[in-house]
């Protein structure tokens, strides 16, 4: 989805902040004691996870729905990073992972307005339909915690 523009816009901090991520996980597992944890998506792995990504780019921005697109991507690494950082034992790595984490929500807030931009003044007719909005809480007794 990157319009080839140079320069510092999101897509290419969230291609590094997520790269920063993997290359963290990368280096923990090559010195896992398991070896089936030390090896690399496989070639045609890779080849699918790529021409996924190709599609739906292009569809998105076919549809004029780059930023949202992203925003939901950004936002399924941001729960996987929470997770993965909720379950670690060693200091070193949440410590790692936390600062990625504030990464994140500062990238997902920017991607976010970015959204509400490119959604346009139709958004505001449609009302919280554009699943962009943040959901209101629930008025269920059951659900308090």
């Amino acid at each position: 989805m990157h319009g080839g523009k140079c320069g510092d816009d999101a897509f290419e901090r969230g291609a590094l902040l997520n790269w920063r991520i993997a290359r963290i996980a990368t280096g923990r597992l090559r010195s896992h004691p398991y070896r089936s944890f030390q090896k690399d998506p496989g070639f045609f792995e890779s080849g699918a996870d790529r021409f996924d990504a190709f599609i739906m780019a292009s569809v998105a921005k076919a549809r004029g729905q780059g930023a949202r697109v992203f925003l939901n991507e950004l936002r399924a690494a941001a729960r996987e990073l929470d997770d993965t950082r909720a379950l670690t034992l060693s200091p070193e790595l949440s410590d790692a992972l936390g600062r990625a984490q504030t990464s994140m929500r500062a990238l997902i807030d920017e991607v976010s307005a970015d959204a509400r931009v490119e959604s346009g003044p139709e958004s505001e007719t449609r009302g919280t339909t554009d699943g962009l909005s943040t959901p209101s809480l629930s008025a269920s007794p059951y659900l308090a915690l």
